[in-house]
């Protein structure tokens, strides 16, 4: 393991960020401009040949204090919508992260990648003409984080609905959506309209008194 980080860095010592061993995993942190060749360099020259996972990430909320719920506290789940909560800033402007998880069946070896992307515009080169199997990884990136892929030639929604609203993953989004739906027997389709719900608040505001809490005195 060790022996393939010295490796890495070495051949890697311009396009790497930063190269990291954790829990017997290496990831390879790398800017997005250098992600394709990356990318074929580690299939064709280290035999990573399988691309197991492809997965979004968002860091809005990385490290913020605002997700601690271990006791009552007045600012539920929507907290990330009308921005109550004492989230962190995103640093240096990168907000969101898109990570490949590599398989080599040749050396049983396995590497993550990680590519931090911009907040305002999360856009990457696509990777499926290098491996085919970040097709619909990627569509789903796209699905739940809005993180476009440049070059890939489907890139659509896979989860959600086509008249979806935003995009579920990203710690903005509010639990109970941006519009709903329903059949009008009158217009005889489905129709979209603004959200009739309240939104809710999963952290307890009270403990109310119960007798499951009272001390057994007997």
């Amino acid at each position: 393991m060790h022996d393939l980080k010295a490796r890495l860095e070495q051949d890697f010592a311009d396009e790497l960020l930063d190269c990291d061993i954790d829990r017997g995993e290496i990831t390879l942190n790398v800017v997005a401009e250098q992600l394709r060749s990356v990318c074929v360099r580690l299939r064709d020259e280290y035999g990573f040949s399988q691309l197991m996972d492809l997965c979004g990430v968002d860091y809005s909320e990385y490290g913020g204090s605002s997700w601690e719920t271990k006791q009552s506290t007045e600012f539920g789940f929507s907290r990330a919508v009308d921005g109550a909560g004492h989230s962190q800033p995103v640093q240096d402007g990168f907000r969101f992260a898109v990570v490949y998880h590599l398989l080599s069946i040749q050396h049983n070896q396995r590497v993550r990648l990680k590519v931090r992307l911009d907040a305002d515009t999360p856009v990457v080169d696509s990777v499926t003409d290098i491996w085919n199997s970040a097709d619909w990884f990627e569509r789903e990136a796209f699905d739940l984080f809005g993180i476009l892929f440049s070059g890939h030639k489907d890139l659509r929604r896979i989860l959600t609905d086509y008249g979806f609203v935003g995009h579920p993953f990203r710690k903005d989004f509010p639990l109970i959506g941006n519009v709903e739906m329903r059949y009008d027997p009158d217009k005889k389709r489905v129709v979209y309209e603004p959200v009739s719900i309240e939104p809710r608040t999963l952290v307890p505001r009270v403990i109310r008194d119960d007798n499951r809490y009272l001390k057994d005195e007997g």
